[in-house]
């Protein structure tokens, strides 16, 4: 955009003011803000959500689904990416759950918003669901400071799962949660684990080692150098029997056995430490934790490429056909989720090794500029977004609805595979961090949207604010 770039060579207090207004200006080119009508709804007394607003004019923020521009979008209309606002009412419950939801209500409400209803798929792997997750740890820990259980029996785990649906549904989540987190009243009750009171618990494992190592994590260093996740995992090979199944062979069973077995046990572990932290730290504990797990895998569908081998196999330099038909299997994949940074790059590693064990030699990421971004769900018209790495939540504004945060929305190349043999991919350097990203060619070059110039950061900031990596 050349509305910016030689501005900064004039001078004077006129132009200050002329500049603010030009920037104004160029914040709103090709945006549409989209008039919603207000719909009556019930609302609960006991609600501490914002009202809708009465105007249904509304400015952007950040990638706000509030605004929508009108790109064209490959093979039909864009994701539901609209304003939303949580219409709450009075959740019909079992009344056969002894808990008191209202002690955490906090949790709920962040669960809620969340995994609200018309986002809850898009976000799932990356917001939904590990809270969702978070939340159900919570509760069983909560549920069993009046017992000496770490888990539920299997009636009550029935109807207090029912329950905290429900409350989700009343504050405006989607009710398949369960279907789109792919969880069940079970993940309450231990399952298989042989130990789940507290005492035998607390005698097997050793519990200072693992408040020490789980009452707080670094969210960087946990993922690449992990201290708690060990620790865990210890813990539940204790309760598990595990260990001496390890020495001791004799009574084996299947291995996919033995890993439900483990699993649940880890379930009972998660129960223990949100018994010992409060609501909030643990909250804090196992998003961190989940964050480590999404990160370590592609979790879009790749349907194989055979098309585009078709297509790309011989090509050495720039082909419309081959850019075409890889263009129409990105659209599909767009279409998907949102997803992270660190997953993006993931992805982006495998679909290019499918593409060379096709025959696919040649960099096609380069020679059709596919960029990082380009694998996640198109948030904003054609401009893709990249979610945190970092656990991040929903945030709900009054005026602008349901909104997200991109972490990453500048033209970043998608790395291109060395070899079609790689069977897994780490992107943790010997110093803990992310592997250098090529430099945007953008840089240096930010127009309206970016920095610079001392003169404009000031002014810019209201405006490119969600631009920004964080």
């Amino acid at each position: 955009m050349d509305c910016v770039k030689t501005a900064t060579r004039l001078k004077g207090s006129w132009f200050h003011w002329l500049l603010q207004f030009t920037i104004w200006l160029c914040s709103f080119e090709n945006v549409l803000a989209l008039e919603t009508p207000q719909e009556s709804s019930h609302i609960s007394s006991a609600s501490t959500l914002a009202s809708p607003p009465k105007s249904g004019i509304f400015k952007p923020i950040e990638i706000s689904p509030t605004v929508i521009p009108h790109y064209s979008f490959p093979g039909g209309a864009l994701p539901p990416m609209y304003p939303t606002y949580p219409s709450t009412y009075e959740p019909v419950l079992t009344g056969r759950c002894p808990v008191n939801f209202s002690a955490i209500s906090s949790i709920m409400e962040k669960t809620a918003s969340d995994c609200n209803q018309p986002l809850a798929a898009i976000v799932g792997n990356v917001i939904c669901c590990p809270q969702f997750s978070s939340l159900l740890h919570i509760f069983q820990g909560f549920y069993s400071t009046s017992s000496d259980n770490l888990v539920l029996q299997n009636a009550a785990a029935d109807d207090c799962f029912k329950d905290i649906v429900s409350i989700l549904a009343s504050r405006g989540a989607n009710s398949s949660i369960p279907t789109i987190c792919s969880t069940k009243s079970s993940n309450l009750t231990g399952g298989s684990c042989p130990v789940k009171d507290i005492k035998t618990f607390e005698k097997t494992v050793n519990t200072s080692k693992l408040l020490e190592a789980c009452s707080s994590i670094d969210p960087l260093k946990e993922c690449c150098r992990p201290i708690c996740q060990p620790v865990i995992m210890e813990a539940a090979l204790k309760i598990s029997g595990m260990q001496s199944y390890m020495n001791d062979n004799k009574n084996a069973v299947g291995v996919s056995d033995q890993v439900n077995v483990l699993n649940d046990c880890k379930g009972v572990v998660f129960s223990w430490i949100s018994r010992k932290l409060p609501h909030d730290s643990a909250d804090k504990v196992f998003r961190r934790l989940s964050a480590c797990k999404v990160n370590k895998a592609c979790p879009l569908d790749l349907k194989q490429p055979s098309e585009v081998i078709a297509a790309c196999r011989n090509v050495a330099a720039p082909s419309p056909s081959c850019c075409s038909t890889l263009n129409t299997y990105i659209a599909g994949i767009q279409r998907q989720m949102l997803i992270t940074n660190r997953q993006a790059i993931i992805c982006a590693t495998v679909f290019g090794s499918m593409l060379q064990k096709g025959g696919v030699m040649t960099n096609v990421y380069e020679l059709c500029d596919v960029d990082l971004k380009d694998f996640s769900l198109q948030a904003y018209g054609q401009e893709g977004c990249l979610l945190p790495s970092l656990p991040a939540d929903m945030v709900y504004d009054n005026s602008t609805g349901f909104s997200f945060t991109c972490d990453l929305r500048d033209n970043i190349a998608a790395p291109w595979p060395s070899s079609s043999s790689m069977t897994s991919i780490s992107l943790c350097a010997p110093e803990m961090s992310l592997p250098a990203l090529p430099k945007s060619e953008t840089f240096g070059n930010p127009g309206c949207r970016g920095g610079g110039v001392d003169l404009l950061v000031p002014i810019l900031s209201i405006f490119v604010f969600s631009t920004l990596l964080f």
